[in-house]
């Protein structure tokens, strides 16, 4: 008898006209414990890591930093194709020093966690460095390439620091687009390159002219750009007060544009620049000050992510015909800055026609850059400009990895161990005469294996019982039956396992900001267990309070990721997934939704040591204190009131004294421990009742080590 049969109790007799094959007594539902076939087993065997890398398109979007290694585990290549088969280091392992504790050996910072990795940063900016180069020697380009940061796409003091001195030996320089940005680059570029530029974009007003003036006083090579042609008049009128000789730049608002989400910003029609005849104007208001000599670079900006180089080498033909123009018009031109554009692979397709992918490398964005800028140059008999260019996605995007953990998974296992014969009795005495008959007509089909004609009476059968549960004449055990009747029947016709809902410890709204506001994708991988086959499809749910905190779109147009059982790895530990290619706006962008703050951050190099990493700092998350700070709240004062509440309210207590006392210490601690989800054993608070009867509360740091700002900051109330 097929398995369906077996899905209706003996009591339910079969409607007039229909005969069961056997006796019809039925037995329990054995089936929903055997019933459905196992999984292939001898397939998932055959599982590689290889498969792994093919399934979740590692190859494509992660070469040449990332791959899997025979471990099953992410592997990073800091050096990129230049790594050594030894330096290369396992995923899993920096996050398993970064998170045990302390006592274990580890650094005991909480999840989430951003790691960062220096040397793939240095690689990044030395690929770049050398297409430029290769692209100026290989076409007998008459000038030389020098690259400039926008520290917007991060602003970590580590990251500019490290652009800075990794870039200075090829004169790189750093690009601002407001006050504390400048402040910023004008005191890391001190170490860094005197050729380096100091490019200050965006809004400007007195104040901001002022700033980037006195870094010009300091020797820094800073160019001021006019994005409005009204800070022409401040920069004449203050550069002479300061008695300062400006270095000018202008932004060209282009005709060409791409249609991509990224290029709302290029255009007639953009934000930023000048069209032609404020250009013209600018020319004659600067020649008439007798400053047309300042005038020295042009900027231009496509938008971000060009999808080709077509629409590329339009957009630099375009811009290099302004820079002719200028020169013509006796402008003291000197550099040609392309702005940024140049995209990431964020899918591995090299698709022209996506917002997450392009269709080139960098050595074919140099190539086609210096290319278009030639040809201009050399029919308009011009000098060849200095080109710049700045790619911050492209520089910063790869370095970054978020780590975050999957903590629960929504169940579609069916279990009969609430479908007794005496269950699914008091289920029938309950039904209507139309569910009724579903239901025997649902049995009957299934005796004959007409298992199309089961899942028509399933799904009949499911909606009147809903019907009757509304109405209140099905009681919720009885719905439950039915569902799980319904969803076995599902499950034997093969249908798909739904989606699951993986639970993660994370917040999208403050990690991953891009796919919340505009669907940015990024590759996301687990990290380890890619030696064995994924189970189940599912999508990620943070722990905000909102629908919209959720990945539910992945890269390769899946609405589904593939990921693995939970708990079903052999050493009990927790399931790690990596969101890749972040590390450009997401951490700046990112808010404080449901107080829930930033991720702890570790940075890794490569070394000679066991495991082919060292790490070089860490710093964990910011605490519920400061989170609340943000939101002009006073933590301090927040604790006083709960521990007046404290004393006010155990006052019948045994020992109140000892009862507030480590209460008052447990909270003190909430407030600087990070507001992501703990492991259970690291919780602030146990209760327990003690023999005097009073609370016994205890705080275990062995994963929330270093999670207060400091010991001088434990409040002074507060015992440790």
């Amino acid at each position: 008898m097929p398995a369906l049969g077996c899905c209706v109790d003996a009591a339910v007799s079969p409607p007039l006209g229909y005969a069961f094959s056997r006796d019809s007594s039925l037995p329990a539902p054995e089936f929903f414990t055997s019933g459905v076939p196992p999984t292939n087993s001898a397939a998932a065997s055959h599982w590689s890591p290889d498969l792994s890398s093919a399934l979740y398109g590692v190859d494509g979007w992660g070469a040449p930093y990332f791959s899997v290694n025979s471990n099953g585990d992410i592997s990073v290549r800091p050096h990129g194709t230049d790594t050594l088969p030894h330096q290369e280091i396992d995923l899993l392992k920096v996050v398993k020093k970064a998170s045990d504790p302390k006592n274990s050996g580890g650094l005991g910072l909480q999840l989430p966690l951003v790691v960062r990795f220096p040397d793939v940063l240095k690689n990044r900016l030395e690929s770049l460095q050398s297409a430029f180069d290769l692209a100026v020697h290989s076409q007998g380009y008459g000038a030389h390439y020098q690259g400039v940061y926008p520290v917007k796409c991060n602003q970590d003091g580590f990251v500019v620091e490290d652009i800075v001195k990794f870039g200075s030996s090829f004169r790189f320089g750093l690009e601002a687009g407001s006050k504390p940005e400048l402040l910023l680059a004008m005191s890391c570029l001190c170490k860094g390159s005197a050729e380096g530029l100091l490019v200050c974009n965006g809004f400007k007003d007195a104040e901001y002219i002022s700033l980037a003036l006195v870094a010009r006083k300091l020797m820094l090579n800073t160019v001021i750009v006019l994005e409005q042609e009204e800070e022409l008049d401040l920069v004449i009128d203050i550069s002479r007060k300061m008695a300062v000789r400006p270095v000018i730049g202008l932004r060209a608002k282009l005709r060409t544009k791409h249609s991509g989400h990224f290029g709302s910003t290029s255009g007639e029609k953009g934000k930023f620049g000048l069209t032609t005849t404020q250009i013209v104007r600018v020319v004659k208001k600067l020649e008439e000050s007798g400053m047309l000599d300042c005038l020295q670079l042009l900027h231009f900006h496509i938008g971000s992510q060009i999808p080709s180089t077509e629409l590329l080498a339009d957009g630099v033909g375009e811009a290099a015909q302004i820079y002719c123009e200028l020169v013509r018009l006796g402008a003291g031109m000197k550099f040609i800055d392309t702005g940024g554009g140049l995209g990431i692979d964020y899918d591995g397709t090299k698709s022209c026609d996506s917002d997450v992918s392009v269709g080139y490398g960098i050595q074919e964005y140099a190539s086609t850059v210096v290319q278009a800028v030639q040809y201009v140059c050399d029919r308009k008999g011009v000098k060849h400009p200095v080109i710049c260019s700045e790619s911050g996605r492209a520089i910063v995007s790869h370095h970054s990895i978020l780590i975050f953990e999957a903590v629960s998974a929504s169940s579609t296992h069916v279990s009969s161990s609430h479908l007794s014969s005496g269950v699914l009795q008091s289920m029938a005495e309950t039904l209507n005469e139309d569910a009724l008959a579903d239901y025997r007509n649902l049995s009957a089909a299934a005796v004959r294996g007409e298992y199309e004609t089961c899942v028509l009476y399933s799904d009949q059968l499911k909606q009147r019982c809903v019907e009757q549960f509304k109405e209140g004449s099905l009681g919720i055990e009885h719905l439950a039956a039915v569902d799980s009747i319904c969803d076995f029947v599902s499950k034997a016709m093969g249908a798909a396992d739904p989606v699951r809902t993986y639970h993660v410890n994370l917040s999208i709204f403050t990690s991953i900001p891009d796919f919340w506001a505009f669907g940015q994708l990024f590759p996301i991988v687990p990290i380890h267990r890619l030696d064995e086959k994924p189970a189940v499809r599912g999508i990620l749910s943070d722990l905000t309070c909102d629908s919209d905190g959720k990945v539910d779109k992945f890269i390769g147009g899946e609405s589904s990721l593939p990921l693995h059982e939970l708990g079903s790895n052999g050493d009990g530990g927790g399931y790690y997934l990596g969101m890749f290619l972040g590390g450009a706006y997401e951490e700046a962008l990112g808010g404080l939704h449901n107080l829930f703050g930033g991720p702890s951050v570790v940075r890794v190099v490569q070394s000679d040591s066991a495991h082919s990493f060292a790490m070089t700092r860490s710093v964990p998350g910011p605490s519920c204190a400061d989170v609340l700070r943000a939101m002009q709240h006073e933590p301090e004062l927040m604790f006083e009131t709960l521990k007046h509440r404290a004393e006010e309210f155990l006052e019948q207590e045994d020992d109140k004294g000892l009862a507030v006392e480590s209460l008052a210490s447990s909270l003190a601690q909430s407030f600087h421990n990070m507001p992501y989800l703990v492991a259970p054993s690291s919780c602030c608070f146990t209760a327990a009742t003690a023999n005097n009867g009073g609370y016994n509360y205890y705080y275990s740091d062995e994963n929330a080590a270093d999670s207060a700002t400091g010991e001088d900051e434990i409040w002074s109330y507060c015992t440790a």
